[in-house]
């Protein structure tokens, strides 16, 4: 789409008077608002390119910009008018998804705080965002709560622990979910009823 003045140009153009209007056109881009129509279309493609990334899963606003800025063609200033309009429209909102990723997270696997917290921390999201999630999912969902389910599918698994190695190998698996020291100190002693060495 051009400006007016160039469509009246083409209109009333003869023996070629439009093409040497529309260099004219060329060279005096910024008094027909030519720069303003270049700057329309990035931002048109640059959101309809976020909204395809949101389409195959939601984004963190960092990851967002981190994916926008990965063509070319993209500028920083577009890019944020992109991210500003979508927190507007709330289909970016840090705290928000914090909250459902953490929850899609715990239910896929019991996760204890430690795990959970980089998980979130791996989608850049800023501590304050991460320590609010954390608070919402573990009110709902007890770490307490969670261990004893991690702890029974393992048992089911493995059956109790009835050595010092067995037993060691129950506390390695629940460390690395996530939970905390004392906490699964604490449930593999009751699992085996056999003492865990706490140095490690």
């Amino acid at each position: 789409m051009y400006p007016k003045r160039l469509v009246c140009d083409y209109e009333c153009a003869t023996n070629g008077t439009f093409v040497i209007r529309f260099l004219y056109f060329l060279q005096t881009t910024a008094s027909f608002g030519y720069d303003g129509l270049v700057q329309d279309k990035l931002y048109e493609k640059t959101i309809k390119r976020a909204f395809n990334i949101l389409s195959a899963k939601p984004r963190s606003i960092s990851e967002m910009r981190t994916r926008l800025l990965e063509k070319e063609w993209a500028t920083a200033e577009i890019v944020e008018r992109v991210i500003t309009r979508l927190c507007e429209l709330e289909y970016l909102d840090d705290e928000k998804f914090a909250v459902q990723f953490a929850n899609s997270k715990l239910i896929t696997k019991p996760l204890g705080s430690s795990r959970l917290r980089r998980d979130l921390q791996r989608k850049k999201l800023s501590s304050t965002v991460i320590t609010k999630a954390l608070e919402n999912v573990y009110t709902e969902k007890p770490e307490d709560e969670l261990i004893e389910i991690a702890l029974t599918k393992r048992l089911r698994l493995k059956g109790k622990p009835t050595t010092r190695e067995e037993s060691k190998k129950l506390f390695d698996y629940l460390l690395r979910l996530g939970f905390k020291y004392d906490l699964v100190i604490r449930r593999v002693r009751d699992a085996g009823k056999v003492d865990v060495d706490e140095e490690n």
